[in-house]
């Protein structure tokens, strides 16, 4: 038993080093200085957008498809080697995203084949054309577009939900990806702003949507379907059937990759915003963006393997509490639910997973060795998570 103890603390320090030293090899670029955020509550002002660190310069292999230079009418996102990734950018979490981003390109076998396009908010506290000067400072490299979204385009539209946050307009971006997103973009994979991939996201890009499927996610059939609707949605005469005789399975929007073409053709974001009408007359759902999105696709989702939405580690959407990960491999962890990585870790409240976060986060100088220790004396509540199974997906 001493034995196998041991074996396990090796393992979990050899993990942590690579975890919490994800330069070792890559060196950061001087760039420009950090700064603590105002309040140390983990939300973001005006001062603070110049002063993320420009990230590690991440280069295509020799194996990678190489990309075509762009010339008269031609531009990177129409190239077909590039990998498509959506995601929002505003001032609130606007530093999940820089770490989200961080994440994909570290760990993407082909990073300069990956084009990010970020939605943001026209009248968000920082507007559309500074954050993007922010992410091109960040990340000199990157491909990336900026889109600028129109509140009034869903504001009304928009119900209360049982947390404000989920009332953001920004949250129904989604729903608009096919407006928004040129003609030439016929896939793209969408990620929420609280996710860190460790994985090649290239594996998520290549799945498969069969048949007439216009979007594919981890599905999670244990759930109980009938929870994310109200009792007079269930017993209205007409809302039920809209299931038909699918047997519907609860899914993360969080994580989604999206046929573009057929989402188009099909009319999906009027679908979505019919429901989201409906809400407004008849309280059918608590939630926020997700109900309507389970209406339109439930039983029709092609499923993706869960580790590539290891959610709910931001707890419930009222206490936020400490969770551990689901059983299996990980591939993207997501901390769905009130609690942020980054809130915690600045209140010195972290929950343990919440260290896993800190790595790709670019506004901080240097690691917090203290987090390494904290992390370390809480061995054996990660390996009783399971943590140590996957040691091979951060390496």
């Amino acid at each position: 038993m001493e034995k196998r103890r041991m074996s396990i603390g090796l393992v979990s320090f050899m993990l942590l080093l690579v975890v919490f030293w994800p330069s070792v090899c890559l060196g950061i670029r001087s760039g420009p200085k950090f700064v603590r955020l105002d309040g140390g509550d983990g939300r973001m002002d005006l001062q603070s957008l110049s002063r993320f660190a420009e990230a590690p310069e991440y280069r295509n292999g020799a194996e990678c498809m190489s990309l075509r230079s762009p010339g008269p009418g031609l531009d990177a996102q129409s190239d077909p080697n590039m990998i498509h990734v959506a995601m929002t950018l505003d001032l609130e979490y606007l530093r999940g995203s820089i770490a989200a981003v961080h994440s994909v390109l570290r760990h993407a076998s082909c990073p300069e084949n990956v084009f990010f396009h970020f939605i943001a908010a026209e009248f968000d506290a920082a507007s559309p054309r500074v954050l993007g000067r922010l992410v091109r400072s960040t990340f000199p490299s990157l491909s990336f577009n900026v889109y600028i979204f129109r509140e009034d385009t869903v504001i009304n539209l928009i119900s209360s939900s049982i947390r404000q946050a989920l009332e953001n307009p920004l949250n129904y971006a989604r729903s608009y990806l096919g407006d928004k997103l040129s003609a030439d973009v016929t896939r793209v994979i969408y990620l929420d702003s609280d996710v860190v991939v460790v994985d090649d996201i290239r594996k998520l890009w290549n799945v498969t949507l069969t048949g007439s499927r216009v979007i594919g996610a981890p599905e999670y059939c244990h759930a109980n379907f009938t929870h994310y609707f109200t009792d007079e949605f269930w017993s209205d005469p007409v809302h039920p059937s809209t299931f038909g005789s699918s047997t519907p399975c609860y899914f993360n929007t969080g994580v989604m990759v999206m046929d573009l073409g057929k989402w188009r053709a099909g009319s999906y974001r009027a679908r979505i915003e019919q429901w989201m009408e409906v809400q407004k007359r008849t309280r059918i759902y608590e939630l926020g963006s997700l109900p309507p999105f389970l209406l339109v696709f439930g039983g029709d989702v092609e499923p993706i393997d869960h580790g590539w939405n290891q959610h709910g580690l931001g707890g419930d959407n009222v206490k936020g509490s400490c969770r551990s990960l689901h059983p299996g491999p990980v591939s993207l962890l997501h901390w769905s639910g009130k609690g942020k990585p980054w809130v915690r870790l600045d209140e010195k409240l972290p929950c343990p997973l919440d260290y896993l976060w800190e790595p790709y986060d670019l506004f901080k100088a240097k690691v917090h060795h203290h987090g390494l220790r904290n992390l370390l004396k809480q061995n054996q509540a990660f390996a009783g998570s399971g943590l140590f199974e996957y040691s091979n997906y951060f390496l």
